[in-house]
């Protein structure tokens, strides 16, 4: 069975009504909402300080072993992400959008998710993948899009996914993903199951027309979803303050009664702390929660970008200081569960893994011809198979390079 057929992991599912199940009562409206909203949407929620000591009013809490879990995935996901850019430089692969500067954002995210909850993803998030099991080989297999890819090499590049995961690829339009997370929520919602859906979306996606039907449509039908944008201040090359003018994007959340929290994305407590609280309201059928996560893409938005032609290095410098990576490592140093030693020692075995999958995977033959005919019908139909039949008769076309 392919990975396009595989049934996914749900969540336990109860027999589906003929009717809709009933709303729960709305949140409040008015002054009571306003004021509530006002804290949340457009302070900044935070928890680590970029010494990596802690704010004891707002720390959840998280114990030691799911912290080192944190520091490792984003420290997997940055390695990953300068060897993916380097075999792109080199011709080896034809595109990478990296993730640097903004790892704390969906790894806490993963990280706060139970397996059968489902993922719709913008460019910057496909790590999540990686931290709720999808093999590593597979994941770079996707990059390559070759016979590896479980995907049979038809997505676009730095568009990974994984039905086994439930995260579904995300569209280089900008914003359809909103929508169809707010639908798949309501599709959770009218089967009564305990399913809860996340959608993320990027600064300049909340200036689309598909952000504000989803945020309308979530906000009327109390839909369990997350919607997650990841504000990181440039739209590709266009500022945040030249596409809205709202004094946050949170506050976006209000006009749709959606409960909105503004947190800061390059701390991964604060990140954890905003999602499983939001998780666990939609869970328990609470409705929908805005959170916008206040990062920075420190590396170009591609490999087919320069964006020294529309931003200054000193604020690069300026928000490199509060890399999500080094304050962590921060907290754990002092915390003792981390030193100079064992952070060389998971560099290593990180390389070493990476490395590994990068050479098993690069050899790899394109996929099969033959697939070009597959995960269409249930059971080919005759001119299909007519078709295959043909194209197996021709000579097979030139490898790339002439090999």
């Amino acid at each position: 069975m392919s990975e396009l057929e595989a049934a996914p992991p749900g969540a336990t599912t109860r027999p589906a009504a003929d009717a809709p199940p009933p709303l729960p009562p709305p949140p409040p409206r008015g002054a009571e909402a306003a004021e509530g909203a006002a804290e949340d949407d457009e302070g900044l929620l935070s928890v680590l300080r970029d010494d990596g000591s802690l704010d004891p009013a707002t720390d959840p809490g998280l114990p030691d072993a799911l912290l080192v879990r944190a520091y490792r995935e984003i420290k997997r996901l940055r390695l990953l992400d300068a060897r993916m850019l380097l075999l792109q430089r080199q011709g080896r692969v034809g595109f990478y959008g990296a993730c640097t500067g903004q790892e704390a954002t969906p790894i806490a995210t993963a990280l706060a998710l139970e397996p059968g909850d489902w993922i719709f993803p913008a460019l910057r998030e496909s790590v999540m993948m990686l931290v709720r099991g999808f093999p590593l080989r597979s994941y770079v297999a996707q990059v390559f899009g070759n016979a590896g890819d479980v995907l049979k090499g038809r997505q676009m590049p730095s568009h990974m996914s994984g039905r086994r995961v439930n995260q579904v690829s995300w569209s280089s339009c900008i914003g359809p993903q909103v929508p169809q997370a707010v639908g798949a929520a309501w599709a959770a919602k009218l089967r009564r199951d305990s399913t809860v859906v996340v959608g993320f979306m990027g600064d300049g996606a909340t200036s689309e027309p598909d952000f504000h039907s989803a945020m309308n449509f979530a906000g009327v039908f109390r839909v369990p979803c997350v919607l997650i944008c990841q504000n990181n201040h440039w739209a590709i090359s266009v500022p945040t303050e030249r596409q809205t003018a709202s004094r946050t994007i949170a506050i976006k959340g209000r006009a749709y009664g959606v409960p909105s929290v503004r947190v800061d994305g390059n701390d991964v407590l604060a990140v954890y702390r905003a999602v499983s609280g939001a998780v666990a309201r939609a869970r328990a059928g609470g409705g929908p929660t805005f959170i916008e996560a206040l990062t920075y893409r420190v590396g170009a938005h591609s490999s087919s970008d320069d964006p020294s032609r529309y931003r200054s290095q000193e604020e690069v410098d300026r928000w490199t200081r509060r890399d999500p990576l080094l304050r962590l490592g921060r907290h754990l140093a002092a915390r003792g569960l981390l030193d100079d030693a064992a952070e060389a020692a998971l560099e290593a075995e990180l390389n070493a893994e990476i490395a590994a999958a990068v050479a098993e995977v690069e050899g790899m033959d394109p996929p099969a011809r033959e697939t070009l005919f597959d995960d269409v019908y249930a059971e080919l139909p005759w001119h299909l198979r007519d078709q295959r039949a043909e194209l197996l008769r021709a000579p097979k076309a030139p490898a790339h390079g002439g090999r």
